[in-house]
Parts: C-alpha cells; structure tokens; sequence
C-alpha cells in the first residue's frame, strides 16, 4: 500500500506512460513536465508542453530508452536496497499537493529510515556519465534537480536519493537536499503557466526540437486552392535570415571538414593540443566515409 502524506493525496499507483498515468497528470505537473516549463527539458518545450496541458496534441510516446529505464528500475532499486540496510522502501503512487492541486509527484520509490525519516528515491539510466558528477554529491543533470525538488515540494519531503546505472554497468548514487528558494522558483513558474493554460495564453515558439514537431503536428489538412494567411515582416524577415544563416554555415562547415580531412590523410583522428577533436570514418576498401564530431563537442 503506498504511503500518505500530510501534504498530498494519493491519486493511485498507475503504470507510467498509461492512459491512466497520463489522465491523473492531465490538469496538473509533474516532475519531468517542470522541467520544460522553466526551459530546461531537452525533450519537452514550453510551447509543445502548452499545447499537450491544452488538449490540443496527444501525451508523449514512449520511446525506447523510456521504455527501457522503466524495465530496468527494479534492478537498480534492488542494489539501491542492499546498499542501504537502514532505510525500508513502502512503495509509491501518484501523488497531488492539497494546497497546490496542479502540482502531481510520482516518485519511483519512497522510503522510511530508522528514525522515522522520509526519503524520495528516483532512479535514473544514462549512455554516458557527461553530465553526471562526483557519486554522493548533488551533481546531477539540471533537468533531473528540477524534477526531485518539484517531487519534494510537493509531498513536504527533504531529501530524494537518485541512483543512476551509467552505460549500462556503472551504478552510482546521488543525494538531493530540498532547496525552498528553488522551490519557489518553480512553484511560481508552474502556477503561471497552468494559468496560461486555463486563459488560452499560449507560449512564443522557440528553437527546440519539440516546438518544431509540435507545429508540424498542429499545421494538418489538405489547404484549399490559393488559400494563403498573412504573416508579418518581422516573421518573414526572421525565416528569410535564418535560412541565409544555415546556408552559410553548412558551406563553413564543408569548408572547415575538408580542411581536416586534407590534414588526416590517412590518418584516423583530428586531436588538438591532445584532445580528440575528430574521427575519419572509412569504408571496407579504406575510402572515406565522412568525418565525426569527438563525443562531448559541440
């Protein structure tokens, strides 16, 4: 059964991703949702974010490393568990804030410690330890902070621990105290933006990948003989600069590959002052495929 909390109801245990799971978080937030409403989701914007709240486009597929980090959360729990005795997991659900009802927490794990103390346990998978820092620390990838403190806000919690299995083999732990001047932080940006919502207010588009889909999405139909709208000179303007933009830099950018490929010959890397900055890709027969950024560059 899955614990209560003086400052939050429970809505149910539901599988994430559900429909059931996407209804209980249909007029509130929840923690991976926070993060794109302060503009810091690499999959979420605020404008893709805006449209889903509004009913106007579908919840988010589940992709394969979704997918994947979810079948793979009771074993990173289980080691969780043997290395830390002192603490007894209750279990979890989906949870709304009594004051604040637009706020919804769905932690991977809760657990009580030896003196009564609560925790919050989410688990985390990761490719690569990039943007991971010392194990034990609260180094942890801004978007991941957001949602545990928006976790902690919400159900009066003041520590959540994150363990983390990197590329597939390196379990590390991490430990999130609650911060309020965050808090606030992201409370006041989450009511703001709940009221955009419920007053039809919808965010500019900006460049991330999501708002472009999302676009693309909303932008349906067969248009009719003619039909046209009428956009502004700044927009026009905008779009008319920002394709000359991309075409001068895909032209610096050939410009620049070629220079480095004429420098490796045969070679298998481009490094600089010791660091990798390249890789040539080669065919069978030794002929070169293309040039590939070092991982970590931009």
């Amino acid at each position: 059964m899955s614990p209560t909390f003086a400052d939050a109801e429970l809505l149910g245990t539901f599988k994430p991703g559900s429909p059931a799971w996407h209804a209980a978080r249909a007029d509130g937030l929840g923690g991976s949702e926070i993060a794109a409403v302060v503009g810091l989701s690499p999959w979420e914007s605020p404008y893709s974010l805006w449209h889903r709240k509004a009913g106007l486009i579908g919840p988010v597929q589940q992709t394969e490393p979704m997918v994947w980090g979810h079948r793979l959360e009771d074993d990173i729990l289980e080691e969780f568990e043997l290395r830390h005795p002192e603490l007894m997991l209750t279990g979890s659900g989906t949870y709304r804030n009594l004051a604040r009802p637009w706020q919804i927490a769905n932690p991977d794990e809760l657990a009580v410690g030896e003196f009564g103390n609560r925790f919050g346990i989410e688990v985390k998978t990761a490719r690569v330890a990039d943007d991971w820092g010392r194990p034990g620390s609260d180094d942890i990838p801004v978007y991941y902070r957001t949602q545990v403190i928006h976790y902690m806000d919400t159900l009066g919690l003041h520590t959540f621990y994150l363990p983390v299995l990197i590329g597939g083999s390196e379990y590390r732990e991490y430990v999130i105290g609650y911060d309020p001047v965050d808090a606030g932080l992201l409370r006041e940006a989450g009511q703001a933006f709940m009221a955009s919502v419920a007053a039809g207010q919808v965010p500019d588009a900006d460049g991330h990948e999501a708002t472009y889909r999302t676009a693309k999405e909303l932008a349906v139909g067969l248009p009719g003989t003619g039909e046209a709208v009428e956009i502004s000179p700044a927009l026009a303007a905008a779009y008319d600069d920002a394709r000359a933009a991309l075409t001068a830099a895909e032209a610096a950018k050939r410009a620049a590959v070629a220079r480095i490929l004429a420098a490796i010959g045969k070679a298998r890397y481009a490094e600089c002052g010791g660091s990798r900055v390249a890789t040539r890709t080669v065919k069978a027969d030794g002929t070169t495929h293309g040039l590939q950024p070092a991982k970590g560059s931009s």
